[in-house]
């Protein structure tokens, strides 16, 4: 007999009572579960976790109705009987009752008025294991898995698996219509074995054909051939499909993108791949607003453009005044413009440009700045990310040294590495970002570099209740200048949720008489436990440390301070909602009872 009819013959048979699922009350209250000799404690969870009619008893509100319960009942044969499946379980029997009938038999469309009871009785039967597992041929270098061998379970799942992992072996190597072209599924119930031959069909080794673009698209076709990066002429390669489809959706230009394989395969052995594109709305007008009993209150607005010139070209114009009747020092304004052009040298390199007005009024100095810049972007993978720019920097400031005015040539470089599972909420991963920018002063100040390095990583243990640690290290010079020659917006100071939680806003630099400045060097050290209570809410409990000093690189000569906390999370669908609490614990200033950080997303 097939392993489905088998397994088929007794899905609708009564049996004993191995596995029982009472509800009751008309589901005014969530009914108590019981399974009962079934020596598989994963096969009890399955079963739980693959029965709607169990998910109902978990209800509290919202209590089905007795036609509700009626379709959870007739549509949990066959989830529970894939739970089987996937379990070697191919001679089990399913049973489940409505009051004492058979749910099967009772036709959709005349549901009973009540339910007071719910029975479901599963008997698995004894667990299969594979006799023969045989996949052939198999591309070089596929991967089966691990349970698709002889005396393992006999799970559907790993069937499933098997064959897929067979078909995307051959589509790496360039198979494009490679499909499982035969299988064999045997049972042999006198020795619980499943016999399993499974045949692949490569087909021909295939190139990619022209992109089509379909759909009605402002942006000129020539560009999205050129955006989306699809390799005409070379090998077939699914990952080419992703990065090609990842490109596209990246420039914000496009609402969907969707490619697709052709069915059939063109002249030449070549593949045509079809695009389906939709616009995004051009014009985006946003605004914000922020209030911090700190920082004060901070208003924002842009607008963007997102096909600027019909190639997908980006253009956002910003501005944004904050520290309104804030203690962090007096208003800060900033306007600015910024342009993009995707896919410019190749398709993973963009061009940017951008300018900016800005005045800053902090505590220890006053900055009035106009940017200039402009440099490509290499974003060589998901992860991987780099720039180069060339910028022209013209500011006036006043600080402890007295006022100053240089104007100064850089060439900013950055290169970001980000393998954290989740930007705004990580649990797993690290995450990198070093800058690094040489400036050579055309007028005032002296040459130098500044660079500046952020490290964090993040391990979880236990995934019931899941504690996460994270750690986090930022390090910073500003090497050629003195500290009076150094641009004053150039130097580090340490304090405020950036940094030291618990310590004032910049309340950690250099002292120069009886007032502050920037250092030279900036050394930072965070770590935080982070708690999850429930699936929505979490504590965490965290300290930080900061260092600033005169010199270019640390050398213990500066000053340190501390801080320490607790905060409270609360996960939504854009991330985590971030509440801190903290104080200082060591430092030149430990007046301040506590200080409170407010934000959307970890603090790292």
């Amino acid at each position: 007999m097939s392993v489905k009819q088998a397994a088929l013959s007794g899905v609708r048979r009564a049996a004993m009572g191995t596995a029982l699922l009472f509800l009751g009350g008309g589901f005014t209250h969530a009914a108590d579960v019981n399974f009962s000799n079934i020596a598989d404690e994963n096969l009890e969870d399955a079963l739980r976790g693959g029965s709607l009619l169990y998910e109902q008893t978990l209800l509290e509100e919202n209590k089905p109705s007795a036609g509700e319960v009626l379709a959870a009942a007739q549509a949990d044969y066959k989830r529970l009987l894939a739970v089987l499946y996937d379990n070697g379980y191919f001679g089990g029997t399913i049973a489940i009752s409505l009051d004492g009938r058979e749910a099967a038999s009772i036709p959709p469309v005349q549901p009973p008025s009540t339910v007071s009871k719910v029975q479901i009785t599963v008997e698995p039967g004894a667990k299969f294991k594979f006799g023969r597992a045989r996949i052939a041929p198999l591309a070089e270098g596929t991967e089966i898995p691990e349970g698709f061998l002889e005396g393992k379970t006999a799970s559907l799942g790993v069937l499933k698996n098997t064959a897929s992992a067979g078909v995307s072996g051959w589509r790496n190597q360039g198979h494009a219509k490679a499909t499982l072209s035969g299988q064999d599924l045997t049972a042999n119930h006198a020795d619980l074995k499943v016999n399993a031959d499974l045949t692949l069909d490569p087909g021909p080794k295939l190139r990619f054909g022209p992109l089509v673009v379909q759909g009605e698209s402002d942006v000129r076709r020539e560009r999205i051939i050129d955006i989306a990066g699809l390799p005409e002429g070379e090998v077939y390669s699914p990952d080419e499909i992703r990065l090609a489809t990842q490109r596209l959706r990246r420039t914000g230009a496009f609402g969907a993108v969707a490619l697709s394989e052709a069915e059939l395969v063109g002249p030449n052995l070549t593949l045509p791949i079809t695009a389906q594109i939709t616009d995004a709305p051009k014009r985006r007008l946003g605004f914000g607003a922020e209030l911090s009993t700190l920082d004060g209150l901070t208003l924002s607005g842009y607008w963007q453009h997102r096909n600027f010139l019909g190639g997908a070209e980006s253009l956002r114009l910003e501005a944004e005044v904050s520290g309104i009747g804030g203690g962090t020092g007096g208003t800060d304004y900033s306007l600015g413009a910024r342009f993009e052009r995707p896919a410019t040298f190749n398709e993973d390199t963009n061009f940017y440009a951008f300018t900016q007005i800005e005045q800053l009024d902090e505590v220890s100095y006053f900055s009035r700045q106009f940017d200039l810049e402009a440099g490509i972007e290499r974003i060589a993978s998901p992860e991987r990310t780099y720039t180069l720019g060339l910028g022209l920097v013209r500011a006036e400031t006043e600080d402890v040294f007295g006022e100053d005015k240089y104007t100064l040539l850089t060439l900013p470089v950055t290169a970001e590495f980000d393998y954290r599972d989740d930007p705004l909420n990580a649990k797993d991963g690290f995450y990198i970002k070093a800058e690094a920018t040489p400036f050579l002063a055309l007028s005032g100040a002296a040459d130098g570099l500044r660079s500046f390095v952020d490290v964090r990583g993040y391990k979880t243990f236990n995934a019931g209740k899941p504690v996460t640690l994270a750690l986090r290290g930022q390090l910073g010079s500003v090497y050629g200048p003195t500290l009076a020659q150094a641009p004053s917006d150039y130097l580090f100071y340490s304090g405020g949720g950036g940094t030291v939680r618990g310590q004032e806003y910049q309340s950690l630099g250099v002292a120069v008489g009886d007032e502050t400045i920037g250092g030279r060097s900036f050394l930072g050290l965070s770590a935080e436990v982070r708690v999850g209570v429930t699936d929505s809410i979490g504590i965490v409990g965290f300290a930080d440390a900061g260092y600033v000093g005169q010199e270019e690189f640390y050398d213990g000569s500066g000053e340190w301070h501390s801080g320490a906390g607790i905060g409270l999370r609360y996960n939504t669908s854009i991330g985590p909602i971030r509440f801190d609490v903290a104080v200082p614990t060591s430092g030149p200033d430990t007046d301040e009872n506590f200080q409170v950080y407010i934000g959307i997303g970890q603090s790292f």
